[in-house]
């Protein structure tokens, strides 16, 4: 397969349309030997079903500004959904005296709830967040965090808490308070530096208590140091806990995490808690008392790490299970320092934990000399494994429409026809659908497709990282002579250009892979599930086996070795000539610097 010739300028409507005509010029199926349709699933890439949600939850990870490249903070990672997913800025505003927010979860949560209200801030800040609609009793939209307009970053990751606690929980039900996504965006809307987020986030559970799943954590960053901040699953809201992450260290949450904590929390100015974190351990008996020190870890959490006791009967493939410990790919980070922004695009790619479960991608590059309205979250609409990254600064004010909520895979999308208000944005192409479709064709034969889509992908980043320095530079200029209209302006259209330039690879990487394959393998038919007296045919039986099916993932064995990856690896890797000729032009229209128009453009 030959992707070599692509370039981000040159997927005009034209040569996005005619790639997805010549999609379907192989057969769509193919039954002779030297196109087998019917290739076996790995036998060994799942075992058992019916079992209890495995350790499959997001993945954060922090670096200092002392161990990067550049001086700045970097903050990475990916939500853990199967609803739909879209990029939304959400502006700063202002709100009387007496309004509230609704916070909690329903009755529909595992663990039930009831809504109510709590009080607003006067003003909330402008932030850039993904989000998403659907975690079963929790009020949609729902966000894991983001950046915010002072340069605060969060990360939102699951965090179990002990058995004990989540029983509590279930016996005090209905559980009232705010719940992880309220949380994170409290601390977008209201706080100006990570400590802060702490505060703010703290101090709601101690006011208004939580509504838990089981237990979750926070990652939050600014340019100067981190913060992990765990909740654990008590009905009061009153157990929580806080680490400063300094300039000098990493840390990789999977799940979230806190060992060692000291007793007297309250004289050192590294750790904060509620008033009863300590007493209450010791109250009922998880704590013998003795030591400067409790470890948080064994005493409110599961105890161990998902890796460090290996499960026999793992539903999912044996890497996914290996790569979930959180020590371990800590040591792995701290070797790749100084750690550059490309490093960690590359890390959140990585297809040991970026799957079709990686609902997105984001990295927060937090840098000590940029403007706050320069302040970056590189983002990919869904999973970046096949996924390219756009950096949206915060001065950009919007998306294109085809980055916004879709019904697909929406939350209750089935269950109404669409209001004329959405008309317009749903007759967009969605942009998440479009690389969900890359996703599956590329991680059917990932030995045949992955490096070449990957180079392709990391080509384009390359190009986005290398206009970064002119398009800020005239941006602060604009913004240091007062001009923070036409600066805005200036970032809002390479934003929306840059992110309809991904779509369009997008696209047309999907065309080249689906004839790709339908011409060398055909259409693989699903086998299904054969119960007795059952007569619906695969094709319409249901696409998921309970709720912990098949794993779709870009994980290759001949790969692994290549992990953790530079960034661009794949783009340079196969002559000396590749990377030229994936910047190059395909066309005399593209190398003259012409874009053609698109409909994908607003």
């Amino acid at each position: 397969m030959d992707l070599t010739r692509l370039t981000r300028r040159s997927f005009g409507a034209l040569a996005v349309a005619a790639g997805l005509l010549t999609g379907y010029t192989g057969r769509n199926d193919a039954t002779d030997e030297e196109t087998e349709t019917d290739r076996e699933v790995d036998s060994g890439a799942t075992a058992g079903r019916g079992l209890e949600s495995p350790p499959s939850k997001s993945t954060g990870f922090y670096v200092g500004s002392d161990l990067t490249d550049d001086g700045s903070t970097l903050l990475g990672g990916f939500g853990h959904e199967p609803s739909s997913h879209w990029i939304e800025i959400v502006p700063r505003q202002h709100h009387p005296e007496d309004a509230t927010t609704t916070v909690g979860v329903t009755e529909e949560a595992d663990i039930p709830g009831e809504l109510i209200e709590i009080p607003q801030a006067e003003e909330t800040n402008k932030y850039v967040a993904s989000m998403y609609s659907e975690f079963a009793g929790f009020p949609p939209p729902l966000t894991n965090g983001g950046l915010n307009e002072h340069g605060v970053a969060a990360r939102d990751i699951w965090s179990p808490s002990r058995e004990e606690l989540v029983e509590m929980a279930e016996e005090a039900a209905p559980q009232t308070g705010p719940q992880y996504s309220d949380l994170a965006k409290a601390a977008m809307e209201r706080a100006s530096t990570a400590r802060e987020a702490v505060e703010v986030v703290g101090g709601l559970m101690d006011e208004y208590g939580y509504s838990t799943y089981g237990g979750n954590s926070h990652l939050f960053a600014d340019e100067d140091e981190g913060w992990v901040f765990i909740n654990y699953a008590h009905p009061d809201g009153d157990l929580w806990a806080a680490e400063r992450l300094g300039a000098d260290e990493v840390r990789v949450s999977y799940f979230g995490y806190i060992l060692d904590f000291p007793v007297d929390h309250e004289d050192d100015p590294d750790y904060a808690a509620s008033d009863r974190l300590v007493s209450f351990a010791d109250e009922q008996g998880w704590w013998d008392g003795e030591g400067d020190t409790l470890n948080l870890l064994e005493v409110y959490g599961a105890g161990e790490f998902p890796a460090e006791e290996p499960v026999e009967e793992y539903t999912y493939p044996e890497f996914y299970q290996g790569a979930r410990h959180p020590l371990e790919r800590e040591r792995e980070l701290e070797k790749m320092a100084p750690v550059s922004l490309e490093d960690m695009l590359a890390l959140v790619r990585d297809p040991r934990w970026s799957t079709d479960f990686a609902g997105y991608g984001q990295v927060a590059h937090l840098r000590p000399d940029a403007h706050e309205e320069l302040q970056t979250l590189w983002t990919a609409v869904t999973s970046a494994i096949t996924t390219p990254f756009v950096p949206i600064p915060i001065a950009a004010e919007r998306v294109p429409p085809e980055f916004r909520q879709h019904r697909y895979m929406t939350s209750n999308a089935a269950a109404n026809f669409l209001d004329q208000d959405w008309q317009l944005q749903e007759a967009t192409r969605y942009a998440t659908r479009e690389f969900k479709r890359l996703l599956y064709f590329t991680c059917d034969r990932p030995d045949e497709f992955y490096r070449d889509v990957v180079g392709a992908i990391e080509g384009f980043e390359r190009e986005l990282l290398a206009e970064r320095d002119a398009i800020e530079r005239k941006a602060r200029a604009l913004l240091e002579a007062g001009d923070d209209r036409a600066a805005c302006e200036l970032i809002t259209d390479n934003v929306t250009q840059r992110l309809l330039d991904s779509l369009h690879l997008g696209m047309h990487l999907t065309a080249e892979v689906e004839t790709e394959t339908r011409k060398r393998f055909g259409i693989r038919e699903p086998e299904g599930r054969d119960e007795p007296g059952e007569t619906t045919p695969a094709t319409s039986q249901e696409m998921a086996e309970e709720a912990w099916g098949d794993m779709v993932n870009g994980y290759d064995d001949e790969l692994h070795a290549d992990y953790p990856r530079e960034h661009g690896a794949y783009t340079d890797d196969s002559s000396p000539d590749r990377g030229k000729r994936i910047r190059a032009s395909a066309t005399d229209a593209a190398a003259d610097g012409e874009r053609r128009e698109s409909p994908l453009s607003e």
